[in-house]
């Protein structure tokens, strides 16, 4: 068996070490020198409450710039500005409601959805220099000037290809939205703003040739949704740059919400990590896991330095009350597991879709890239004066990477209690979704049942040059093509060394189970699905050249090691957490969640479903599908 058929990474230390040689001394710039993150001081930004919120510009009608500009992201005294790409617009205070003009961020400003009140977003791009960070045109990418591949030897970054860098393609997707795919910002729905545009670019309305109009339904249930961008092969660029947003859907008949916290004591935490060079410029160091095959792409960054609502290491002063936290995982790769330092509860009562069926109090929440926890943490009975951290122990990558250090990593931010007082928490109903009663999972038993594989592409270094899911590249044909108002289950095997945050547009699903499995090996399940499709004529290694022969994982499943989803997973999910050695069920109906038809069509063009790791969506871990009538 060649290497490059094995799922699992080698233990190639040389190759690495021999790799980041080679990126230092030959991509690196001399001039750039990385921050020390140690030298950072804690503590000194503070979060001061949610963050500003849009505001229409006529009604239901709202209009985004995405520009370059500078932020104070680092502590102030550090005195240092670093360049972002954000969203911005007409906004107002998050909690008093005042009008504060056009107010551009990285994260972009919040918007406040309501249930059944459809909206219009006029996104517009206005990044009209060169990217700051190195564009890979040996990946399948947006690719506006229509250059050709390149192939070694690569030129150094900077200045890389220009043909590459400018003009810069963006896409904004709605994560976590219902909506209609010409409107869902998918990655082939870039524009520049010098109006070049993707294949499936579409507007909803006329407008210039650098903007998109799209439609939100808000048709969905109360829940914490974000917007980034997604635009093909550079979206892990454009969101470490800061293109990145949260989206909250509220519905004025919700119950549930007259029990919790409100106005300044409802605050969205975007957690991101980054590395900064010495200037207070974003560092995405460039550390090809291959320096001949993808001169600038690595299978994972991780950042050295952690922030939350664009504020490295931020402190944030609360009352003795009840706090309604909605936690965004926004890194590229990063997993955190999230505790609180003296001990204290999350009640968690929401994931990606809405509410959970239950509350359920817990100490530490393990959350992945593009998942969203709904907590309420209750500060009513500390003393006046204590400090509690939140903290983060999660390996990179997950779960046997390398362990946090606890220096940097190892914490996200600090909470200080202040004398006022205020509401603790308030006793929540039993049940907290309508539509999970009963037995979870409840949605109906599926008509479909659909066998998939996640596996990495090794290089000639050992090292993954490519990652796949059901061993087929982005832009093959499409395969997945569920009947509108049907439900299917996914079963998802991971034979790799990483576990994947599987996300799916257009739908939330339900968590079924996991399920240990022979993966790897003589008589495993990756071995007989191997030989299936290399008997089939598909090729000898994936990518496979023809449709995918699936192979029943049934007979492979190691008994006894079901596990089924604890109460934090006992919701409507975007993005559920695959593990390696495991099987993964997950069940999807393509209806809305209460089972009633999409208020719009949603067999009008394609979706997505990936990873996302970000780095690993750039690189094909990224498959289309269709719903079909």
């Amino acid at each position: 068996m060649k290497k490059e058929h094995v799922p699992h990474r080698k233990n190639a230390v040389l190759h690495v070490f021999i790799i980041m040689i080679i990126a230092l001394i030959v991509v690196i710039p001399v001039s750039a020198v990385r921050l020390d993150p140690m030298t950072i001081p804690k503590w000194e930004n503070t979060i001061t409450g949610p963050p500003p919120v849009h505001v229409p510009v006529s009604p239901d009608y709202y209009e985004v710039n995405v520009t370059k500009f500078n932020q104070t992201i680092l502590p102030p005294s550090m005195g240092l500005q670093t360049t972002v790409y954000g969203y911005g617009g007409l906004a107002k205070d998050g909690v008093t409601g005042n009008l504060l003009g056009f107010v551009r961020n990285s994260p972009g400003p919040t918007f406040e959805a309501v249930k059944g009140v459809p909206i219009k977003v006029k996104f517009i791009n206005d990044l009209t220099e060169p990217h700051m960070f190195a564009v890979d045109p040996t990946l399948m990418w947006a690719n506006p000037n229509l250059m050709p591949t390149p192939v070694a030897p690569f030129n150094p970054f900077p200045t890389g290809y220009a043909a590459a860098q400018s003009p810069i393609p963006i896409s904004v997707h709605l994560h976590g939205g219902e909506v209609q795919a010409t409107s869902d910002g998918g990655p082939d729905s870039w524009f520049t703003y010098d109006g070049k545009q993707g294949n499936e670019y579409f507007t909803a309305d006329p407008t210039a040739a650098n903007s998109a109009v799209f439609v939100y339904p808000n048709s969905q249930q109360p829940a914490t949704i974000w917007y980034h961008d997604h635009a093909l092969g550079m979206t892990r660029l454009n969101v470490v740059g800061g293109l990145a947003g949260f989206y909250l859907i509220r519905d004025t008949l919700d119950e549930v919400a007259s029990n919790l916290p409100t106005g300044k004591y409802e605050v969205p935490l975007a957690i991101q990590d980054r590395v900064f060079n010495d200037d207070g410029t974003f560092d995405f160091p460039i550390e090809p896991s291959d320096p001949g095959v993808h001169p600038y792409w690595g299978p994972e960054f991780f950042g050295d330095t952690i922030m939350v609502n664009g504020l490295v290491w931020p402190r944030m002063d609360v009352d003795r009350a009840a706090y309604r936290f909605r936690i965004l995982d926004g890194s590229t790769a990063r997993f955190y597991n999230l505790s609180l330092s003296n001990g204290m509860n999350f009640t968690v009562i929401g994931v990606e879709g809405g509410y959970l069926k239950s509350a359920v109090n817990v100490t530490d929440i393990l959350i992945s890239p593009g998942e969203r926890f709904d907590v309420v943490v209750d500060f009513s009975n500390l003393a006046p004066g204590t400090e509690v951290f939140l903290n983060n122990s999660a390996p990179a990558p997950f779960p046997n990477g390398n362990p946090v250090d606890l220096n940097t990593t190892a914490t996200i931010m600090k909470f200080v209690v202040g004398v006022q007082g205020g509401l603790p928490v308030t006793p929540l109903p039993a049940d907290l979704n309508p539509t999970l009663v009963g037995v979870f999972p409840n949605l109906p038993t599926p008509s479909v049942n659909r066998s998939l594989v996640l596996t990495e592409v090794m290089g000639l270094l050992d090292t993954p040059i490519m990652l796949l899911l059901d061993g087929q590249k982005y832009d093959a044909g499409i395969s997945e093509l569920p009947q509108q108002g049907t439900t299917e289950e996914w079963i998802i095997a991971n034979p790799t060394a990483d576990t994947h945050p599987i996300h799916l547009h257009l739908v939330q699903f339900q968590v079924v189970k996991r399920q240990q499995y022979i993966a790897t090996g003589p008589g495993s399940h990756y071995e007989a699905w191997l030989a299936a499709n290399i008997a089939a004529g598909n090729g000898v290694a994936p990518p496979w050249t023809g449709p995918t022969v699936s192979v029943d994982v049934t007979p492979y499943l190691i008994a006894g090691t079901e596990t089924y989803p604890p109460a934090t997973e006992q919701g409507w999910k975007d993005t559920v957490k695959m593990n390696p050695g495991e099987v993964t069920w997950i069940r999807v109906r393509f209806a809305s969640q209460d089972g009633s038809p999409f208020p719009f069509d949603p067999t009008l063009g394609y979706y997505v479903w990936h990873c996302h790791i970000i780095d690993h969506e750039d690189n094909e871990m990224m498959r289309k599908y269709s719903v079909v009538p």
